[in-house]
């Protein structure tokens, strides 16, 4: 199955808190999209590794995704290393995404900027002919995504460019929420985190809303990019 638009992101919910608004109002219009999330977040302080990936199945089926799959590095621990660049390059080069959205290349968890290194470095090894790799014995062709782009997640940086997600933010929102273990809930006897706090979702709504303003519309995500932005119409821009 080849995918329009794929998220490789560190943890489950990272794609929901950041970019889900942007892949469920492209699946709507058509696009194939798919998410890889590298760890299960198994060092994540409330909730369990299968409680996280019954989440993850839930906000999947809101998202319309055509896959999802794991790879199960280790949460907190893993590094761009070959390794880790190799298994990015195999799923890659199986699904062959025109674009690439990973976590943001600035964070305050440090899992974030780490997979956005390793993302990155992957897309650019798996469009080299000399990096082999196989799925179920058979050789893989060399396939580089078109465009990288990097989400914005905890730390607000200013963006390169903005995805109108107005007409799906009430089911992006319903996504995040199906991550019931990581949010607020009054009568969990977990312990609080940064983002089960009673104010967190009011942020992730507020953000939508002042990114949708800045280019006219009620709710858009951010992105920040490497390259250079050019399009080929003017009408086709916001």
């Amino acid at each position: 199955m080849e995918l329009d638009i794929l998220g490789i992101v560190a943890h489950p919910d990272d794609v929901e808190l950041s970019f889900g608004g942007t892949l469920l109002a492209h699946q709507k219009r058509g696009y194939k999209t798919g998410i890889i999330d590298l760890t299960k977040g198994e060092l994540g302080t409330r909730g369990t590794p299968e409680i996280r990936a019954q989440e993850s199945e839930d906000a999947s089926k809101i998202l319309g995704l055509s896959v999802r799959e794991n790879l199960g590095v280790p949460d907190g621990f893993f590094e761009n290393t070959r390794e880790y660049q190799m298994r990015v390059v195999e799923k890659i080069r199986r699904y062959r995404p025109k674009i690439v959205i990973t976590n943001a290349v600035y964070d305050r968890h440090p899992d974030h900027p780490r997979s956005a290194a390793l993302v990155e470095t992957a897309c650019f090894l798996a469009g080299l002919p000399k990096v082999k790799t196989a799925i179920n014995g058979a050789d893989q062709e060399a396939f580089r995504p078109a465009k990288l782009y990097y989400s914005i997640q905890s730390i607000t940086r200013e963006p390169d460019l903005f995805v109108d997600i107005s007409e799906v933010q009430s089911e992006r929102m319903d996504a995040i929420r199906a991550y019931k273990s990581q949010f607020f809930d009054p009568n969990s006897q977990e312990p609080e985190t940064y983002i089960s706090s009673s104010g967190f979702m009011e942020m992730i709504e507020a953000r939508s809303r002042e990114f949708g303003h800045r280019i006219g519309v009620s709710h858009a995500e951010g992105f920040n990019v490497k390259h250079f932005i050019g399009v080929r119409n003017l009408f086709d821009l916001v």
